[in-house]
């Protein structure tokens, strides 16, 4: 199946409000004679805490009225037929992925879409959430590349020498070490993105999870 990509324009615009949220008239755009009044929305903006929960709203009740069904066990997941006319929706936010063995109902997914929202079609997924995706006749791969060097940059490990394994053998760690302490918060960002790393790079996932256990009070041998 080929996966394709699609992005909505400005989706938290989109968001119909169920509650009563009133905002002062921005500036530039006051009436004359009513500078005390304010604007009742009715439609989501930026910044608001329901903005994200008024689009998903949206977004589901569009699929749901094209005909798709939302999956009970992943609800950002949404299906419409069966065998080889089977189309598989993956929702973030406001980006849309999107597969199925025939090319025809794709297409015509896309412009029913595009016809309720405005869209960007990104054509063939190539890159999404720190995923780079190459689709070929002999499958879909995904590899993490920039991203681990995005980690590299950030631990101050960039240009090091490489290493044939992801930590010692038989390495022993302890929480009541006695070195000195390092920002909890640099460690932690920086484990929570290994953690991610692990998606593409499943033969990392022991080492990651050995240093994940002294995220409370990580010491210099831990961050080492």
């Amino acid at each position: 199946w080929a996966v394709h990509h699609m992005d909505v324009k400005s989706a938290f615009l989109n968001g119909v409000l169920q509650e009563e949220v009133y905002v002062e008239q921005p500036p530039g755009f006051v009436l004359r004679g009513q500078e005390n009044k304010v604007l009742h929305l009715v439609k989501a903006l930026y910044g608001l805490r329901q903005a994200p929960r008024a689009w998903y709203a949206k977004l589901d009740e569009s699929l749901i009225g094209l005909g798709f069904r939302r999956s009970t066990s992943e609800h950002a997941v949404y299906l419409r037929g069966t065998g080889g006319r089977r189309l598989v929706v993956g929702v973030y936010v406001d980006d849309l992925i999107i597969a199925g063995g025939n090319g025809g109902d794709i297409s015509i997914f896309k412009d029913q879409m595009k016809g309720i929202f405005k869209m960007s079609d990104l054509g063939l997924l190539h890159y999404y959430l720190g995923l780079e995706v190459s689709q070929t006749e002999a499958g879909i791969t995904i590899c993490q590349s920039s991203y681990a060097a995005k980690i590299l940059e950030t631990a101050g490990l960039f240009g090091c020498n490489p290493s044939a394994t992801p930590m010692e053998p038989r390495l022993k760690l302890s929480k009541q070490s006695a070195a000195p302490r390092v920002d909890p918060t640099m460690y932690r960002s920086i484990v929570g993105s290994l953690r991610y790393l692990v998606n593409s790079r499943p033969d990392l996932a022991y080492s990651v999870g050995y240093v994940s256990r002294f995220m409370e009070e990580p010491r210099q041998e831990h961050l080492a």
